[in-house]
């Protein structure tokens, strides 16, 4: 009776301890399971400026899967490295060339003025941060807490705490900053500010202005190779790459692109850095630059009408530009430095940000 007791209560003890580890075993495969995946394909992602919206590639296909209304006039875009959200500058102000004067224009609607958020894993737009004026350009902190926002009617940066929603700081600069490009070791921000043709510098520690120097006229973009020992500042009409030396603050060379209607406008490097890109505007055409010797290497011509934004591959063996006037976007092969294929986007594409 003593030995049928003992079994009944081993076997007792043991049944309850199989039921618990059982138990604490589907529970734990119950929540790795409810676990959303962050794993998301490559996208290339294209702002278009007067359809108000982002259009979505598949690069496996080149093909548009998707369109986010995103609000008015989007044009710079970035993607965040986890590839969950893509940002995007929105602008209430009216569009305009560079000799049409503010006083012959309808008044620009501010309550549009914003940065983007767009959740990657819903396609949506999820909501607008508060970013001062105008925003134009813009670019992440390297542990992407903060945005560097070109504010280009106002001659401001404004620098937004992302965890916060919050602006922490407003910094005067010289008229019409536009491009933003951080340093790669994130401690530099470069602002191009078109009118007075000077690039200003922002101390990401301080947050502050700490230097500026003077470039071709009217400085758009920027782009830094990755050892951060040298940028390149696409100069719109005085039709020349700069290159920059960081450590001294000022151009030591300025490379003149040749062609009719060549204006520089977007530039982007390889991942390597053996190369820099630059789309020419009405000049229709590519132009690859060799940053060993900082000279002209090639040439790719009729590329699409005023390419402007630029983005390439992670691989660096595609480029994408965003063809304003044709509503499209040109995919170029960077071995043979030709176009493969183009893709009809929304209207007025603007700006491209592919996803690493």
């Amino acid at each position: 009776m003593m030995m049928t007791l003992k079994t009944t209560t081993t076997l007792l003890a043991l049944t309850l301890l199989i039921g618990c580890q059982t138990h604490h075993q589907t529970t734990h495969a119950t929540r790795t399971s409810d676990t959303p995946s962050t794993t998301t394909p490559p996208r290339v992602y294209v702002s278009n400026e007067r359809s108000n919206n982002v259009s979505v590639i598949d690069p496996a296909t080149n093909t548009v899967v998707a369109t986010i209304p995103v609000g008015k006039r989007p044009r710079g875009i970035h993607v965040t490295t986890d590839h969950r959200s893509v940002f995007v500058a929105l602008s209430g102000s009216p569009i305009a060339g560079p000799t049409v004067k503010d006083k012959d224009l309808p008044p620009a609607d501010k309550e549009a003025d914003g940065i983007a958020l767009i959740d990657v894993a819903t396609g949506q737009f999820k909501e607008k941060l508060l970013s001062g004026s105008d925003p134009e350009q813009f670019d992440l902190s390297n542990d992407e807490r903060r945005l560097y926002v070109s504010n280009e009617d106002e001659s401001q940066v404004t620098v937004i705490d992302l965890p916060s929603r919050k602006s922490i700081a407003t910094l005067e600069v010289a008229q019409e900053p536009e491009g933003v490009r951080t340093s790669p070791d994130g401690r530099w921000v470069y602002v191009t500010c078109e009118t007075d043709a000077e690039v200003h510098v922002i101390d990401t520690v301080k947050n502050a202005v700490v230097a500026k120097f003077k470039t071709g006229e009217r400085p758009r973009s920027v782009a830094f190779t990755p050892d951060g020992r040298k940028a390149y500042i696409t100069c719109e009409t005085a039709g020349t790459v700069d290159v920059v030396d960081i450590a001294a603050s000022k151009v030591i060379k300025s490379i003149h692109l040749t062609g009719q209607n060549v204006r520089p406008m977007g530039i982007v490097l390889s991942p390597d850095g053996r190369r820099a890109y630059v789309t020419t505007g009405r000049g229709a055409s590519v132009v690859a630059i060799d940053t060993s010797s900082d000279a002209v290497a090639a040439t790719l011509p009729n590329v699409g009408q005023r390419p402007w934004g630029i983005a390439i591959t992670p691989d660096g063996k595609t480029l994408y530009t965003a063809n304003g006037p044709s509503d499209d976007v040109s995919v170029i092969d960077t071995a043979s430095l030709s176009v493969r294929s183009k893709i009809k986007a929304g209207t007025s594409p603007w700006g491209v940000a592919i996803s690493k």
